[in-house]
């Protein structure tokens, strides 16, 4: 949550409303994968490289929960 603390300022200028809603979408499954204790940018890096051809309607699978039964498999 610190990292919310720290740019409060900065979020009044997110460039539209569209944009502040891209930003609360990144923010929640940032801290999500962090609330499930899994490195952020580890998961992030794992689901950008496998969202291309992952099943739309499977899509829950690339979750933070979800992201330690990958990696020991």
């Amino acid at each position: 949550m610190r990292g919310i603390a720290v740019g409060r300022k900065n979020w009044l200028f997110a460039g539209s409303k569209t944009g502040g809603q891209a930003a609360a979408v990144a923010y929640t499954l940032i801290e999500t994968a962090k609330l499930n204790k899994i490195d952020p940018q580890a998961w992030l890096t794992n689901v950008l490289g496998r969202i291309a051809e992952h099943k739309i309607n499977r899509i829950d699978e690339l979750l933070p929960w979800h992201y330690q039964s990958h990696v020991e498999t």
